[in-house]
């Protein structure tokens, strides 16, 4: 075998092969011999049949397996000596074999372009501070008080006020029918936390102990039944009694109760649950920042189009599964398919632009990413989406996800490579409380797992708290956050703090 590499663009190369004649009948002659072995033909024992036959009987599949098989084993063999690494789908341009006569061909891919690196170690990244005010540890220590109090029926009776629980019965109806999944009964409700809606709230307000009320209810566009979105029912409800919340003082047996030693240790513990998310995170962004600094500096540089495609691709994707979740569809955003991927352009060029920077950074380097750590991925990834780990692995060698995978895992090594030489620069977190703003205050649910281990996820009470839950924890915007009904974003807390 003999070949030639053409440059034909800073990110594209074309391969012509040349095989000699001998090595294409020793190919044929391969795959015959496989297909002797397997093939029953009449008037022969299995394994007996001559070659003449199997090749003349099954010509065209072993002509085809041939010439597959033979180009696969010499792309794999030229890529390695050039050491290159492809970074689109490679196309093939052949013909099939012929006995006794010379074969030829050329494949064509993208590669990464060639980069002068900027020098990438030693440099200053500004990361926020971490800081934990009292209130935000009295702010929890008051949730945990609140899921700790009595409840006691108040004897007078009047209607119910905000903050106190109202015990009703209540459904939805429409033409007469209940609605069915809008329904309960003897439900305690706490007033005044946003856990129903507004309207039905209202009509709670207006009502005794022993009386009925009902109202008509326009579900919000977001409502976590998608069926149910946007249409109007009447809201039947029956208040049973009213009852008052006794929040207890903070003792060693209160804290306790939430998994903690005493008081000390549960304050300790949500402080420190507090700083490892807020760490977390202002590092996340501090990385960010300094290799887009880095990015900015090199000179303008191409991009292999194919990777560019690939991640519009999936940002569509992402869309879509999300409009799904709602009930929607692409046209419900009243944009083209091509308006749409425009979009999504400056996005998906300055995540390749951040790919190809880590990978040469990953190779200048000598990184590598072991067997062993591909495996404690995907296991992870598993456990994430409760999913059997031979059926993700199947899934990631059918789908040729391995390879993605591991470069996105040389990526990650790179990164924290340039931040572990970085000098790292403490600045006092913004006055305006807009960091603060981006994280989810520490639920009591948080405080328990960081004492005691239990790696349980928070159950919500409303959507209001899953969206800041998620946004801290998750790393997705507000928006999207928004955009997945309570169930979903319940799920995915479950998945995230399971893995």
């Amino acid at each position: 075998m003999e070949y030639n590499v053409e440059e034909l663009s800073p990110v594209k190369r074309k391969i012509t092969v040349e095989v000699p004649a001998e090595e294409v009948n020793a190919a044929l002659s391969a795959t015959v011999a496989l297909y002797r072995m397997q093939v029953e033909v009449k008037g022969f024992r299995k394994g007996k049949v001559p070659s003449s036959v199997v090749e003349s009987k099954y010509r065209k599949q072993v002509y085809g397996e041939a010439t597959t098989d033979l180009i696969n084993y010499q792309i794999n063999e030229i890529m390695s000596g050039l050491s290159l690494q492809p970074m689109s789908r490679i196309d093939v341009d052949a013909k099939e074999l012929v006995r006794d006569e010379d074969f030829k061909y050329s494949i064509a891919f993208e590669v990464a372009p060639t980069l002068d690196l900027p020098e990438y170690k030693g440099l200053v990244a500004e990361e926020i501070d971490v800081v934990v005010s009292d209130a935000e540890v009295a702010e929890v220590e008051d949730r945990i008080l609140a899921n700790n109090a009595e409840v006691k029926v108040i004897e007078d009776v009047r209607p119910p006020k905000d903050g106190e629980v109202a015990s009703v019965s209540f459904g939805a109806y429409q033409d007469g029918k209940i609605v069915e999944g809008i329904q309960a009964e003897n439900f305690d409700l706490v007033l005044g936390e946003n856990q129903a809606l507004p309207e039905f709230e209202e009509m709670l307000k207006t009502l005794t102990s022993g009386e009925a009320g009902e109202t008509d209810i326009t579900f919000p566009a977001d409502f976590i039944n998608t069926n149910m979105a946007g249409q109007t029912v009447t809201m039947k409800a029956k208040l049973h009694a009213v009852k008052e919340r006794i929040v207890p003082e903070m003792t060693d047996a209160v804290a306790k109760k939430a998994g903690f030693k005493d008081v000390e240790t549960m304050r300790t513990g949500i402080r420190e649950s507090y700083a490892s998310q807020r760490k977390q995170m202002n590092k996340s962004m501090a990385q960010s920042e300094l290799l887009k600094s880095l990015i900015e500096s090199i000179k303008d540089f191409p991009l292999p189009p194919a990777m560019v495609e690939d991640r519009i691709d999936r940002l569509i994707q992402d869309l879509e599964y999300k409009l799904d979740r709602q009930g929607k569809g692409f046209q419900s955003l009243g944009k083209t398919p091509e308006q749409l991927r425009g979009d999504f352009r400056a996005e998906a060029e300055q995540t390749v632009k951040t790919e190809i920077f880590l990978l040469a950074v990953a190779a200048q380097e000598g990184l590598e990413i072991s067997p062993e750590e591909i495996e404690a991925t995907l296991s992870q990834l598993a456990m994430q989406t409760r999913q059997p780990l031979h059926e993700l692995k199947k899934y990631y060698e059918d789908n040729n996800l391995v390879v993605p995978l591991k470069d996105r895992l040389l990526c990650d090594k790179a990164s924290e490579l340039i931040y572990g030489a970085a000098e790292i620069k403490l600045v006092a977190p913004p006055a305006d409380g807009k960091q603060a703003a981006k994280e989810a205050p520490a639920k009591k649910e948080d405080a328990e797992e960081a004492s005691s281990d239990k790696g349980e996820a928070p159950r919500f009470a409303d959507k209001a708290e899953a969206v800041e839950w998620a946004v801290a924890n998750l790393g997705i915007k507000e928006s999207t956050a928004k955009s997945y009904s309570l169930a979903k974003l319940q799920e995915r807390a479950d998945k995230h703090v399971a893995g």
